[in-house]
């Protein structure tokens, strides 16, 4: 009886195919793979890259990268289905450690807290930076009010000095008659 083992397959798509085609061929891939026993846990999309040398004439590629579990007997089956696909340029399977698996996990997690530290960190920063806008406008609009506080002020003293100035000239004029 043999066990079920852990397998990482990375393998170079055509890049010259279109987005639709290329997640056609990972489609037939990872389906090939259930098909025969196998359970996928793991498909990740790399993307187009160039080539360290050229493969077929070719000088990019899209690359994928596969975890899944199977059974040994069927790791040859999916080697020569890999070679046979015209649109996969190459591939590589290994079987896929326990430490390693935990490794990238960890590192991951890491990333991941780093990532979220430095978001946390530029969200303060955010809050900072909007904090001291309002701070700004508040200023501005206590420094209007006052303004205007004046300026009404000034039109009242203005309105009161007329309205003085008024009540004196009809009793100037009321002498002179």
């Amino acid at each position: 009886m043999s066990l079920r083992r852990l397998y990482e397959t990375t393998f170079i798509v055509n890049a010259a195919l279109e987005d639709a085609d290329i997640d056609a061929v990972i489609a037939k891939v990872t389906s090939y793979i259930e098909n025969h026993g196998g359970e996928i846990k793991v498909v990740e999309k790399w993307g187009r890259r160039r080539l360290a040398y050229p493969i077929n004439k070719k000088y990019n590629g899209f690359y994928v990268h596969i975890e899944f579990e199977s059974m040994p007997n069927n790791l040859p089956i999916l080697e020569r289905f890999l070679v046979l696909e015209d649109t996969v340029l190459r591939h590589l399977t290994l079987i896929l450690p326990e430490k390693l698996k935990t490794f990238r996990t960890q590192k991951a997690l890491e990333i991941g807290k780093a990532i979220a530290e430095a978001e946390a960190e530029e969200q303060a920063k955010k809050e900072e930076l909007a904090e001291k806008k309002a701070k700004r406008e508040e200023a501005k609009a206590e420094a209007a009010k006052a303004e205007a506080a004046k300026a009404e002020e000034q039109e009242t003293e203005k309105n009161e000095a007329k309205a003085d100035s008024d009540e004196q000239e009809p009793a100037k004029e009321e002498t002179a008659e």
